[in-house]
């Protein structure tokens, strides 16, 4: 199963509350390790403009762009996943689905001089999974998988992406159980 591209969308019974009701971007997938970004958990202490000044980055004409707490790997490691219009020097990854993800300096200072690519969100730190992590977690229904658009990663207001990325499933929210079980 390749997980890159996809959503994983929390079960009611996730166990770690750092996850509940998340919206996870798997942005890599292999037999060794995956890692995602949450995108539905907004930094609410942190504005972007406020980032870039803190970093030092002049520009002064940087649109406002959602800051993230992307994950709890890592807290202090920034990343800008952004749509496929921009691409950093051999410092962007494609991310299936297109999106693109890149973890230097040069997006944030193209993203201050109001260059950069059209849509982007910011995440500090990083879910990430070792061998087979990811995919027990799936078996043990801690995580639905559904298909990721840009309009849910960069347009959804991000207390609605939770509840789209179900229904976009043909889940209705309420009636999901906490309790998993087997048939």
């Amino acid at each position: 199963m390749q997980l890159a591209g996809k959503v994983l969308i929390a079960m009611p019974g996730m166990g770690d509350p750092r996850f509940a009701r998340s919206v996870v971007l798997v942005c890599a997938h292999s037999e060794d390790s995956a890692m995602g970004l949450i995108v539905n958990k907004p930094a609410e202490e942190l504005t972007f403009t406020g980032l870039l000044d803190h970093l030092g980055i002049k520009g002064g004409t940087a649109r406002e762009i959602r800051v993230h707490f992307g994950g709890p790997v890592e807290r202090g490691r920034g990343f800008v996943l952004h749509s496929p219009d921009w691409r950093g020097e051999e410092t962007t990854m494609e991310v299936p689905g297109g999106f693109r993800l890149t973890g230097t300096i040069d997006i944030l200072e193209a993203l201050a001089r109001g260059n950069g690519p059209e849509r982007a969100l910011f995440a500090l730190g990083y879910a990430g999974w070792g061998p087979g992590q990811v995919e027990d977690e799936i078996l043990r229904n801690d995580w639905l998988i559904a298909d990721a658009g840009p309009d849910l990663v960069f347009r959804a207001a991000d207390p609605d992406k939770w509840t789209l990325a179900l229904k976009g499933l043909g889940i209705d929210p309420i009636t999901l159980s906490p309790a998993a079980g087997r048939a």
